[in-house]
């Protein structure tokens, strides 16, 4: 599907849809006004007859309205007027966006980008309407048979248009088209990644699709493999891959775009492409959803993409440490030691504990091979912390106040939100192991501060570095399918860095 960007009065599209908004109380906004005029009443008259009231999110489609050269005009439900905010404005995107995939209409324009969100701009507005669209039309048919792809009915929409008030606001709304394009490219392939079962998106897999990110779109691949990590001393990270009949993979993208000299940024994703516990396996019920747990490494493969889309002038690696955790004779054992990259000696209390073990080491490669200027990594780390945020925000703890901020604040900008949560010194005593340097899950207080405990153990592998990390565990999927969160923050908080370092 193509998107545009237009300015033009609404009573002249010629268009398969038009969608206009009414508020709460039968008050149609500006644009379904001038429809309602150019109509002789027709809106008007609906209402009158009780069949839109303009309860959020709520839709009806009238067909052939006179005055218009649209086949059809749909009117969506916008809620109260004064209680209009960004939340609203999405779910009222959502709901026509619905509406309009059950139609038949190959080309559609949009007048809800014309209403007013209170802080937010037209540009916003846009790209808040993109990305909302394209999260209501993914679909994910790769693994069904050629008969059943066949037979699904594709939606017929070719052609979307987002309107803006003005000719003034065109420029601001083209960047919005264009920001979330890119980012819906991003989405869409952590999706996908996500969505594949373990046993075709396996380590290899992963590092094949890196290869294939690489030419064209100015990404560089590097594949560390198991002799390389060896030779690096990564026992932490080959430890956990022990257990498994699949090699690991340390696969490196590099997109350095950004004066000679700058110190990258690092993204790292936590790329368990299947996690069954190892030796402290997990309960049957839903092992099937930890397939996801490669969704970190899915947001970094994702951010590159969208990054190389929007040609932005900044240094950045992603790193994505690949392997699984299956039970095995070679398996972690607990109360095993390993030694990770940095010669910290780790205890092994818990093999489900796994993902922080490859973090760590891909944490000391960042560090000791790029020294960043910031670095970022994001894990479905804990249950611990879908109980504390559910699947609303990310955990967020930093090490940077002001990286912390920045994340946060690009979070609220783009709707991928994130809530800080404390690593204070007195939490280090909880990972303190009695045989080796540390324990890979807590010692002391066992069912205490779980994403903090996760977030602690990481922190040591990153104190020179400006380091912030995300615990995606409640927000990476949402039921049985993907999110592509985090892409949507990371290439907000991109963007503005590229923006405050273009400013005079």
């Amino acid at each position: 599907m193509e998107y545009f960007v237009k300015s033009g009065n609404p009573e002249k599209q010629r268009v398969a849809c038009l969608i206009v908004g009414i508020f709460d109380r039968r008050s149609p906004s500006p644009a379904a006004d001038t429809i309602d005029k150019a109509s002789g009443g027709a809106i008007s008259g609906v209402m009158r007859r009780g069949d839109m009231d303009g309860k959020l999110g709520t839709t009806l489609i009238l067909h052939n309205v006179s005055g218009t050269f649209a086949d059809r005009v749909m009117l969506v439900g916008l809620g109260r007027e004064r209680s209009f905010d960004e939340a609203a404005f999405r779910k009222a995107v959502t709901a026509s966006s619905r509406a309009l995939r059950a139609t038949g209409a190959i080309d559609a324009a949009s007048y809800l980008t014309h209403l007013p969100v209170r802080n937010r701009d037209f540009q916003w507005n846009v790209t808040q309407a993109v990305l909302t669209t394209e999260d209501l039309f993914y679909r994910f048919d790769e693994c069904r048979g050629a008969k059943a792809r066949a037979d699904i009915p594709s939606p017929r929409l070719e052609r979307y248009t987002f309107d803006v008030p003005r000719r003034s606001d065109l420029p601001g709304g083209e960047r919005g088209l264009a920001e979330a394009s890119a980012i819906a490219t991003g989405v869409r392939l952590a999706k996908d990644l996500g969505n594949l079962p373990g046993n075709i998106c396996t380590p290899t897999y992963l590092a094949e699709q890196a290869r294939k990110m690489a030419g064209g779109s100015g990404i560089k691949t590097r594949i560390l493999e198991q002799e390389d990590m060896e030779r690096l001393g990564m026992g932490a990270l080959l430890s956990v891959a022990r257990g498994s009949r699949q090699p690991p993979k340390l696969i490196v993208m590099e997109y350095l775009k950004g004066p000679k000299g700058d110190k990258p940024i690092v993204l790292v994703g936590k790329g368990l492409t299947f996690d069954a516990g190892g030796i402290s396996i997990k309960p049957a019920a839903a092992m099937d959803e930890m397939k996801f747990d490669m969704c970190g490494g899915a947001g970094v493969f994702g951010t590159m993409a969208a990054l190389a889309e929007l040609k932005l002038p900044l240094n950045v690696v992603g790193i994505v440490p690949a392997s699984e955790n299956l039970p095995d004779g070679a398996a972690n054992k607990p109360g095993d030691i390993v030694t990770s990259m940095a010669g910290i000696t780790i205890e092994v209390l818990n093999t489900d504990a796994e993902g922080r073990l490859i973090l760590c080491d891909a944490l000391t490669y960042a560090e000791q091979t790029y020294e960043p200027a910031i670095c970022i990594d994001m894990a479905t780390l804990t249950g611990a912390c879908v109980v504390a945020l559910g699947s609303h925000a990310s955990g967020l703890f930093s090490n940077t106040s002001s990286l912390g901020r920045a994340l946060l604040t690009a979070g609220e900008q783009i709707g991928d939100r994130a809530w800080e949560l404390p690593m204070w010194p007195e939490y280090d005593e909880q990972i303190r192991s009695e045989f080796a340097d540390i324990a890979n899950i807590a010692t002391k207080g066992a069912r205490e501060a779980g994403a903090t405990i996760g977030a602690v153990f990481l922190q040591r592998f990153a104190r020179k570095m400006k380091w912030a990390h995300l615990d995606i565990a409640g927000t990476a999927w949402v039921g049985k399918k993907a999110s592509g969160r985090p892409v949507p923050m990371l290439v907000q908080y991109l963007l503005n860095v590229a923006a405050r370092r273009g400013e005079p």
